[in-house]
């Protein structure tokens, strides 16, 4: 049986396929500025490989989940990422997904969600504000992190990322290596981050979204934590998969 998650958030759309519960198909894209468009671009990609959604069972989550008018279903992101990330790891601890408007921590328990929080509407603590932070350096968002790790630790003081836009360009300003505004830059969204994840208790945490391929963010968050994080390249899709997992019970 097949069945297709379909993950539009602001910045990134995810599509899953599961076909007898087993991960088929993973498909990443920028949402860019119409969700309608990004959805109709993910059914084309998805046609490419030969998988036409008219004929298959398909759940929609994310910012844009209103957006995909060939959806049977569409279901919270909450929701979805909370199955994601059990069908991913099968464990209970604390999922954290960075992602590009919002951080969100979950709190897993034998497959059921028990309880989950989000930052505020500023983007301090997301994947935005390194985005914004590494476009004004002029770097990729891994090469910030290559940097960071070479770097002194200062610190970026300003909790809104307008105000912490300018203050980094005041440090470039007076010359302010670049490996340690990079560092300054990755210990603010961790230490943002990991000021969520503390309010739920667990042994082990998990990290899903964007920023589960970067190394050196998953070592920084498990050092503030002062526990395990894991992640897995898969856990990037980890709503779209919780979608098609819902899309199963269709």
């Amino acid at each position: 049986m097949r069945s297709i998650g379909i993950d539009i958030g602001s910045t990134a759309t995810k599509v899953a396929v599961l076909n007898n519960n087993e991960l088929e198909l993973t498909l990443l894209a920028p949402t860019g500025f119409s969700s309608i468009e990004a959805a109709q671009k993910a059914a084309e990609e998805l046609k490419a490989h030969c998988i036409d959604v008219a004929d298959e069972k398909v759940v929609a989550t994310g910012y844009g989940r209103i957006a995909v008018p060939y959806a049977q279903k569409a279901v919270t992101e909450i929701t979805c990422h909370a199955k994601g990330a059990w069908w991913l790891f099968g464990r209970n601890g604390v999922v954290i997904d960075v992602g590009g408007q919002d951080t969100k921590v979950l709190e897993l328990r034998n497959g059921m969600l028990k309880k989950f929080l989000m930052n505020d509407k500023c983007s301090a603590g997301t994947g935005k504000f390194l985005e914004v932070m590494a476009n004004r350096m002029n770097v990729t968002q891994q090469q910030l992190s290559d940097l960071a790790a070479k770097g002194e630790k200062i610190t970026i003081s300003s909790m809104c990322t307008v105000f912490a836009e300018s203050e980094i360009i005041s440090l470039i300003g007076r010359g302010e290596p670049l490996e340690n505004i990079a560092s300054g830059v990755i210990e603010s969204v961790c230490s943002k981050v990991v000021a969520l994840a503390s309010q739920i208790p667990g042994d082990e945490c998990f990290l899903t979204g964007g920023l589960c391929d970067n190394e050196y963010i998953v070592g920084r968050l498990a050092d503030k934590l002062g526990k395990p994080v894991s992640t897995r390249p898969e856990a990037r899709y980890a709503g779209a998969i919780g979608a098609a997992l819902a899309g199963q019970r269709l």
